[in-house]
């Protein structure tokens, strides 16, 4: 797969990327609609994920929701650096802490990134659909999705990244 001619190329080349060059890209993908407006669709009963880039360092996806109900649960990104940044709409992400979750609103124009080890869960809101671009380097191969047992433990599962992204 080539660039997209809207994608910033240059962002793309060399190793893998840290969180500080992933948010610059998913920042820089976000403010050049050019590149994804036309594949904005939304889907009441799940998120939309469409494939922008991919190659061995890095992929980025355009993910679109609907509300509050699209919530991608506790989960981290495994050995994948990540970021993300909010083109339309608005999104909440929740931090899993040991004092419980931390959570913060990320709104059109803003972004965040975190490093493999980041555990959190995103979520829509009830204001209406959002628009997200996301980038994973290197790209995702598996998540670890989080949950709580009977006996109140926290559980990790590995689970191939089509699990977070429909792939």
């Amino acid at each position: 797969m080539s660039a997209p001619h809207a994608l910033p190329e240059t962002s793309l080349a060399g190793e893998a990327l840290d969180p500080g060059r992933l948010r610059a890209l998913v920042e820089e993908v976000a403010a050049s609609p050019g590149a994804w407006a036309d594949r904005v669709r939304h889907d009441p009963g799940e998120r939309v994920t469409e494939l922008l880039w991919r190659d061995e360092r890095v992929e980025v996806w355009l993910i679109c929701w609907s509300g509050e109900e699209h919530d991608t649960g506790f989960h981290d990104h495994d050995e994948s650096n990540g970021a993300l940044a909010v083109a339309r709409g608005a999104l909440v992400e929740e931090r899993l802490a040991l004092a419980g979750a931390i959570r913060r609103a990320v709104a059109a124009g803003q972004s965040l990134a975190f490093p493999a080890s980041h555990v959190h869960r995103v979520q829509g809101v009830a204001a209406g659909p959002a628009v997200s671009i996301h980038a994973y380097s290197p790209p995702l191969r598996r998540l670890g999705v989080y949950s709580v047992g009977d006996d109140g433990a926290l559980r990790r599962e590995a689970v191939a990244a089509s699990h977070e992204l429909g792939t």
